[in-house]
């Protein structure tokens, strides 16, 4: 029995666009279900911790003081060691761990993050966290797709679809919105509307959909007042709050990762950082319980202009305030949310302010909050068409698509210009990982000083007097001299372009300077052991063009130099040398139609994406050439920037272990290779 179902999922699998549709409807039924799951732990929480499970702010205002003080600290409490010894990236707000897993993983998420993610934003979110449902659940539902894709064996490119499909099917089914829940994941995670991943996802989110709808119903998740355009002029406050989203978006980012590296200082363990936090938002909280949780019904208020512009200038900052100090401390959970109730507390100023003053000009306050809250998560994920569409779906109203669309593209391109990075970017920055750069492998990385250390220096003692400094100018053309003592220990780097210029204006001989007087740049060495990416940003300096190199940083003996030449030289190799490698690879995959090169006698030489049963197992234990009758000439690993034997063109190892996202370039006769393919 067991042979036939793996026969058939054998033959499904090979049928790809039907496999990834089946497989994208059972990601679709399982995200559905989980944003169900969470939603109603969420509300448990709630009523474990608070004793009410809606816990209105009615509820809240009720509750003695104590209670909102310790609540919060309590979830901290709880959550802080579910994240420290059980997953790590359940920490924080989910998505750049479901970005970095793809880029650095091919799509491999940990299964038990579904279980840590969906128990710890449960709690800190029923216990007062001042964060959001949608990071955790695209977290939840990419770390069950990816399990599912690991569980049956898929490619690295399949798996990474599945990811997208979970974070798809999380997205719709926590907030009702199909459309903006497949935009979600192809426009951040994917940043690829590609026809092959475009239909998956989309059923996904629509499967996911259809389960939420049957069980909590088809409502918007805000009302909003009646709507129209005033005035031509109105577009004016619009472009204001652009403007003021795009500030809000910048502080919102920079905050919250200055509150994350000051409790990383913080001299306790990192699993009770998340307690210290909650007991900062449960005091604030006391005051100020509209910052709870998610806030959806202060942003009902808010909508419905229930509320005065002083309070909600207030809220912005408290609000900014709390959920930075939740996520930085260690809490779980997402920033989509509180950047929406940013967005509405700054928009029903603008709103409130506005019609005040001009009221036959500017409509109805609750209309601004609304946009408000699209252009500050717009701004705040760098994410214009998802935040579009879900105001869209979260509102069913399409009368305000016209000023939404002007303030959020308004603010995204402020963002962009002032910050490069979204919230979601730079923590993924901020490990080392940069997505504008980290396209491929820094290439001077890979050598050391010492395969290109020369000892053609001139060392100078460091008493050596001007005149014989100045006549040394005339005798050669290097363009730094090192000072030395008398152990030829590094001193400092000298530039005869100084000696030239007091020259110009004294005599030589009236000089009585040494070399240790004219030092121009002190403590710049490298070691051989050194990369020489290290070396490249000095060499921006107009002064240097030759670096010392010494025995270790201890001693700083001088035993050579790099030079800008020796750097050029050595870059050039690297890109011949990989070039070379490649370029065989490189031929194949450079167009969509040609995948296979025909060679002589019915050979054929063609890339192939490795199967997902040959990850974990190494060419020895694969047995290739034995089994299949092919060779492999190369591989091309999956690429991580943080190892640097990855994302490069090797030769095959015989205890080389295949990772998602290699791909391997096959040699042998037609029908063999033909035949290895259907394996992929």
């Amino acid at each position: 029995m067991l042979y036939v179902l793996k026969s058939q999922l054998d033959r499904l699998r090979h049928a790809e666009h039907t496999f990834m549709i089946i497989v994208a409807m059972i990601i679709g039924v399982i995200g559905g279900y989980g944003a169900i799951v969470f939603r109603y732990l969420i509300s448990l929480f709630k009523k474990i911790f608070f004793g009410d499970f809606q816990l209105s702010l009615a509820y809240l205002e009720g509750l003695p003081w104590y209670v909102k003080l310790f609540v919060p600290a309590i979830g901290g409490l709880i959550v802080g060691p579910i994240i420290y010894f059980f997953a790590r990236e359940a920490k924080g707000h989910g998505v750049p761990e479901v970005m970095e897993s793809m880029i650095l993983k091919g799509g491999v998420i940990r299964p038990r993050v579904v279980l840590a993610k969906i128990i710890a934003s449960a709690i800190s979110i029923g216990t007062g966290g001042s964060v959001g449902r949608e990071g955790p659940i695209v977290q939840i539902g990419s770390a069950s797709g990816s399990a599912l894709g690991q569980l049956i064996k898929v490619r690295s490119s399949q798996l990474r679809t599945m990811v997208a499909c979970g974070a798809a099917a999380g997205i719709a089914g926590t907030f009702n919105a199909p459309i903006a829940g497949a935009i979600f994941s192809l426009e951040i995670l994917l940043g690829d509307f590609a026809i092959p991943q475009f239909s998956p996802i989309v059923i996904s989110s629509v499967v996911s959909t259809v389960i939420s709808r049957h069980y909590l119903g088809d409502y918007p998740a805000f009302i909003i007042p009646k709507y129209e355009l005033t005035s031509i002029y109105e577009f004016v406050p619009y472009l204001i709050l652009g403007v003021l989203s795009a500030i809000i978006a910048i502080v919102f980012t920079k905050v919250v990762y200055k509150s994350e590296d000051l409790f990383e200082k913080l001299p306790v363990p990192e699993w009770l950082t998340p307690a210290i936090g909650g007991l900062i938002v449960g005091a604030t909280g006391i005051f100020f319980p509209q910052i709870f949780g998610v806030g959806y019904e202060t942003m009902d208020l808010a909508l419905a202009g229930k509320l005065t512009w002083s309070f909600l200038l207030v809220l912005v900052f408290l609000k900014l305030f709390a959920t930075s100090i939740t996520i930085g401390s260690g809490g779980s959970g997402g920033i989509f949310a509180p950047s929406l109730f940013l967005g509405a507390a700054l928009g029903g100023v603008v709103g409130t302010l506005g019609h005040a003053w001009f009221p036959e000009v500017i409509g109805s306050p609750g209309a601004y909050t609304l946009v408000g809250m699209g252009a500050v998560a717009a701004a705040t994920m760098h994410a214009p068409i998802t935040s579009i569409l879900i105001l869209f779906e979260l509102t069913n109203d399409y009368r305000i698509i016209l000023p939404l669309m002007v303030s959020i593209i308004l603010s995204v391109v402020i963002k962009m210009n002032l910050m490069g990075d979204s919230i979601y970017t730079l923590k993924l920055k901020r490990r080392g990982l940069d997505l504008k750069k980290e396209v491929t492998a820094n290439l001077l990385s890979t050598t050391i000083v010492a395969d290109v250390l020369k000892d053609n220096f001139i060392a100078v003692q460091r008493n050596t007097p001007f005149k014989r400094l100045y006549e040394l100018t005339m005798e050669t053309h290097h363009l730094n001299y090192f000072v030395i003592d008398e152990h030829t220990h590094l001193l400092g780097i000298l530039s005869p372009y100084k000696i030239r210029e007091i020259a110009r204006l004294h005599d030589p001989d009236e000089v009585h300077m040494q070399a240790k007087d004219l030092i121009v740049k002190e403590g710049i060495f490298f070691t051989p052991e050194d990369t020489l990416d290290k070396i490249v940003p000095l060499f921006h300096d107009f002064i240097l063009d030759q670096v010392p190199i010494v025995n270790n940083a201890e001693e700083r003996i001088l035993i050579g130099q790099v030079t800008k030449t020796d750097l050029l030289d050595a870059y050039n190799k690297l890109v011949t040398k990989r070039d070379m490698a490649g370029a065989i690879s490189t031929s194949i995959t450079s167009a969509e139609k040609y995948k296979e090169i025909p060679l002589s006698d019915g050979e054929l030489m063609c890339e192939v994406e490795v199967p997902g049963n040959f990850v974990g197992r190494s060419l020895m234990e694969l047995d290739l050439r034995n089994k299949h009758k092919i060779e492999v000439i190369l591989i091309k690993q999956n690429y991580d920037p943080k190892d640097k034997e990855a994302g490069k063109i090797v030769t095959p190892e015989p205890h080389y272990k295949f990772q998602y996202g290699d791909r391997i370039l096959v040699l042998g006769h037609q029908e063999d290779v033909i035949r290895f393919k259907t394996l992929s």
